[in-house]
């Protein structure tokens, strides 16, 4: 009898279950990506988030939660009903599309089970939410975070219960001028798009040993054929404790690091666009008696970025001691369906993979940071990253590239949030080979204190070439000069206050063309830099006569060019693809062939 009772409680509970996952479908009349019409509530973002730093102890908790929307701060009696997380409230594939106010509050909620491990603690990982968030576990808050795009976790080992939990989340996002908002907007309309409030990537739990490795950090040096991995560890110390890193390489090589947990190669393999190879990296603690009490998986590329004088004198940047231009899009990271969220893994891929094709060796990331597992993709593609900085609502004067340039204002809180997100951000990411670049500002948005920003960025990475402000305005620190040009390619070239500098356009081209049955809105003005062409073939000829001029620019001096864009965007036009990604305007083998010369 008890038996059958239990099959009945399980039976009922299925089908609640799969009643609720039957309700849930995207917002009605909205574009849907080929991943977003194939998506499933029980299958969403089912990819581990964290590849850089993997265990096996993870529980995936995307899927259908409760949420309400309010007026108040505190929790409310009733939800209002499903929203399918990781996507933003705002977005078609949340199932809900409401557009946040800056007076409301977002509230999420869902239960799950638990059974207590011993010497474990439980680590709940938001990986993105935005913006002001608190989080409760039965009632009780364990943490609160600030922020727009990086990961933050709590140990919520002390309020669990056997059983099942209850997890609930508070968000207020106002979209306000201090916040790293990147292209949100609360009327958006040109270059600016729909806001995004609230989770928008993985929420996961993972069960750790309470002495653990909490962190790893790699520093590869070519010229000593060695690679340093030096980890942080949490929770109490162990006696006598240690840690072994082994490195492999892919045919099964391995190397057992040193006292200085630094490993010696006889020969290395370096990384690069064109040879993205990887070793595996194992990072063990073992207890006094030399028993494994933790374990993390990793990688890493061997490579190295710096910048150096070509023959006619002008500074360009190199890989592994070579010169290499980098050539690629300006890449916003929108989707009709998700919004800042991809619809999918795969889908995610799909658009690094659709750029390589077509012969570029760089994404400038812009003003958005992806989920890890981005980076992860271009890491196994082969693919370099210029990463900005999601950028504050602030709106100096823009001079560009003129001398003695405006800043922006910020009081010492708002100054000292953004340092936050942006330690975050290098922190995060500055373990991953295909990053090469780093971008604080663009366009002056938000730029404030720009030598004193440029020097805190060389204080924490050293290793890559930091590109203050792209499109200006320019200041005297940092290595790069980053001109923006629309829609054809120029630079200042006579200018000799940027003799010292690597000079690259960061942004040119945006040539638009309207494929009618793929526009997101057409109601709205649809638009691209220069008027729209009237032949599909003026289109393309557009697109080969500046990139020909790009090729000009480089020889006599240029060293990057940043192309608008890899797809549309909302009212923006002017993507190699739709927004939708069913029509590549230019295959991508025709662009791969038009940017054969890079390859003389």
């Amino acid at each position: 009898m008890r038996l059958i009772t239990t099959l009945l409680i399980l039976t009922g509970l299925a089908n609640t279950l799969a009643a609720q996952v039957a309700d849930w479908q995207p917002v009605k009349d909205s574009m849907l990506t080929r991943w977003g019409r194939s998506l499933t509530p029980s299958d969403v973002w089912s990819e581990y988030p964290r590849p850089g730093l993997k265990r096996p102890q993870w529980t995936n908790l995307n899927g259908l939660w409760q949420y309400a929307v309010t007026d108040s701060a505190e929790r409310p009696d009733s939800f209002d009903g499903q929203i399918l997380v990781p996507f933003a409230i705002e977005a078609p594939l949340s199932g809900v599309g409401h557009l946040l106010k800056p007076d409301e509050v977002l509230w999420y909620r869902r239960t799950f089970r638990h059974e207590n491990q011993a010497d474990h603690r439980l680590l709940l990982h938001f990986e993105a939410v935005d913006y002001d968030t608190e989080v409760f576990v039965n009632g009780t808050s364990v943490g609160k975070h600030v922020g727009s795009s990086d990961p933050f976790k709590f140990d919520i080992t002390d309020q669990l219960q056997e059983g099942e939990n209850e997890l609930t989340v508070r968000v207020i996002d106002r979209t306000a001028t201090p916040q790293t908002l990147g292209k949100q907007k609360l009327k958006p309309k040109g270059i600016y798009y729909t806001r995004v409030s609230g989770i928008w990537q993985t929420v996961w739990t993972e069960s750790v040993p309470k002495r653990r490795i909490d962190s790893i950090k790699m520093k590869p040096r070519l010229a000593d054929r060695s690679l340093r991995v030096l980890p942080t560890l949490a929770g109490t110390p162990l006696d006598g404790e240690q840690v072994r890193v082994t490195v492999t390489d892919r045919d099964g090589n391995a190397v057992l690091a040193d006292a200085s947990l630094m490993a010696h190669f006889e020969t290395v393999h370096p990384w690069s666009p064109s040879d993205p190879y990887l070793y595996d990296i194992t990072v063990e603690l073992l207890d006094g008696d030399g028993e494994v009490v933790d374990r993390v998986e990793s990688y890493a590329g061997m490579r190295e970025f710096d910048i150096a004088r070509d023959q006619a004198g002008d500074l360009r940047m190199r890989i592994n001691g070579e010169f290499i231009f980098h050539w690629g899009p300006l890449d916003q990271g929108w989707w009709p369906d998700g919004l800042l969220t991809p619809p999918s893994d795969q889908a995610m891929r799909y658009d690094i993979e659709f750029l390589k094709q077509a012969g570029f060796n760089t994404i400038r990331k812009h003003i958005k940071v992806e989920p890890r597992r981005y980076y992860y993709h271009c890491d196994k593609i082969g693919m370099l990253v210029w990463q900005d900085m999601p950028s504050t609502g602030e709106r100096p004067k823009w001079t560009r590239m003129a001398p003695n340039p405006p800043e922006a204002e910020k009081s010492d809180g708002d100054r000292k949030q953004f340092v936050t997100e942006l330690k975050a951000m290098v922190s995060n990411l500055r373990n991953h080979p295909s990053v090469a670049v780093w971008v604080p500002f663009n366009e002056r948005w938000g730029q404030h204190e720009s030598i004193r920003t440029a020097a805190l960025m060389e204080n924490l990475d050293v290793r890559r070439p930091i590109n203050l402000a792209s499109g200006g305005n320019f200041f005297p620190a940092g290595d790069i000069a980053d001109h923006h040009s629309y829609p054809n390619p120029d630079f200042p070239l006579n200018d000799e206050r940027f003799d010292d500098y690597v000079k690259v356009v960061g942004e040119f081209g945006g040539h638009g063309w309207m494929v009618t049955e793929h526009l997101w809105n057409p109601d709205r003005r649809n638009w691209g830099y220069g008027g729209l062409p009237e032949t599909k073939e003026e289109y393309v000829q557009r697109y080969r006569e500046t990139f020909s001029q790009l090729m000009d620019l480089k020889q006599q001096g240029i060293a990057a060019g940043i192309y608008t864009q890899t797809t549309d965007v909302e009212g923006e036009i002017n993507g190699l693809m739709t927004y939708d990604r069913e029509v590549q305007k230019i295959p991508a083998k025709t662009l791969a062939e038009i940017h054969s010369p890079l390859n003389d």
